[in-house]
């Protein structure tokens, strides 16, 4: 991970907005920008060097971790002495905030430990979420990061269809599941894992209960896996004995939406046209009405990252990002059917990183 990079492109973006400093508290964006994976940071960035504070608990890992920034272990809190350090520097005369990931509280208690003089106006808004902007496009060592995590849920989910049979509990399919992906290394699931069978497949986040898989049915299964920090998300939907006509018709009206807005994932594209690529389909095989949330999200260091891909949103995909396509439709009290890959924009088009079967698999 260039570590400096991601750092240079961060300190172009505070020239630009004319602001010498900057405070960064979200773990994810600190994690992003010098490495560090520990629960407890803050790091202050300026022009010219930025500064990782943790506490006692970290020393040694701080020290191993954290590249392009300086380490300083305090006893009290991290960001509050990262506000401190920032308003101690030459030249920083304010220092920028992300108002999206700070409270009224903790905006309020940075400013009473800083200077009287500065309590008013050295902390700044920002005017957008400059490192959330950054992590948007990954670089080369974070797409194979995210290859791998996607393929390892490609096997976790070709294991579970041995498993999947009529009476078992959808706990007891979502623990398998989970249980598989520490055996395969992962260092946890990236969300609780969904298994909607039945009537409850109709639900779009049906996580697992304990209701038994029916004699017949669809079975959705919604996962994914943490891996080097890294989520991966994917979804399958396969069907307990044989569907009947009307079952199958739906089902390969959602892949036929899925696939059609995989086609449309390229450089240049806007989420709203590759939302519409899979709403279409499904408009014209007359379930609009059944597709109740947006095509897909972007995926990294969290499970759910700009950009959104839905109706609409103007936001124009590049070369590096990784978005999901998981078009669905949901039948309340009947069925529901979501099918969901990991795709990364490449400069051609997208590449499919969940290249697990697609087709109606019958077990």
């Amino acid at each position: 991970m260039d570590h400096f990079r991601r750092m240079g492109a961060l300190r172009r973006k505070l020239t630009r907005a004319g602001l010498p400093g900057l405070l960064v508290t979200f773990l994810p964006d600190v994690r992003y920008l010098c490495g560090f994976t520990g629960s407890n940071a803050a790091l202050a960035v300026t022009r010219r060097t930025a500064r990782l504070f943790t506490d006692g608990r970290y020393t040694t890992q701080a020290t191993e971790e954290v590249k392009a920034a300086q380490v300083q272990i305090v006893q009290g809190g991290a960001a509050v002495a990262a506000a401190q350090w920032l308003a101690a520097q030459p030249g920083v005369e304010l220092a920028g905030f992300d108002a999206a990931r700070t409270t009224v509280a903790e905006l309020k208690r940075w400013r009473q430990e800083l200077p009287s003089r500065l309590r008013r106006g050295f902390l700044e808004e920002i005017p957008a979420p400059f490192v959330e902007q950054l992590r948007m496009v990954k670089d080369e060592d974070e797409l194979a990061i995210l290859a791998e995590a996607a393929l390892l849920g490609c096997q976790l989910f070709d294991g579970i269809l041995a498993f999947l049979r009529p009476g078992i509990a959808e706990i007891d399919v979502a623990a398998e599941l989970e249980h598989k992906a520490r055996l395969l290394s992962a260092e946890g699931m990236s969300f609780e894992t969904i298994v909607a069978s039945g009537a409850r497949s109709a639900l779009p986040h049906g996580r697992a209960t304990a209701a038994s898989l029916p004699r017949r049915g669809f079975v959705t299964l919604d996962f994914g896996i943490i891996h080097k920090g890294y989520c991966s998300d994917m979804t399958r939907t396969v069907f307990l004995g044989r569907p009947k006509p009307e079952e199958r018709k739906a089902y390969e009206a959602v892949l036929e939406a899925q696939e059609n807005a995989v086609k449309a994932v390229a450089p240049g594209a806007s989420c709203g046209d590759v939302d519409e690529a899979a709403r279409s389909i499904l408009r014209r095989e007359g379930f609009a009405e059944a597709f109740s949330h947006s095509t897909g999200h972007g995926v990294g260091l969290e499970i759910h990252e700009p950009p959104r891909v839905g109706a609409g949103q103007p936001t124009r995909l590049a070369s590096g990002m990784v978005v999901t396509i998981e078009p669905g439709i949901y039948l309340a009290g009947r069925f529901g059917i979501r099918i969901e890959d990991m795709v990364a924009v490449t400069r051609s088009g997208g590449e499919v990183l969940t290249p697990a079967p697609k087709a109606l698999i019958e077990l």
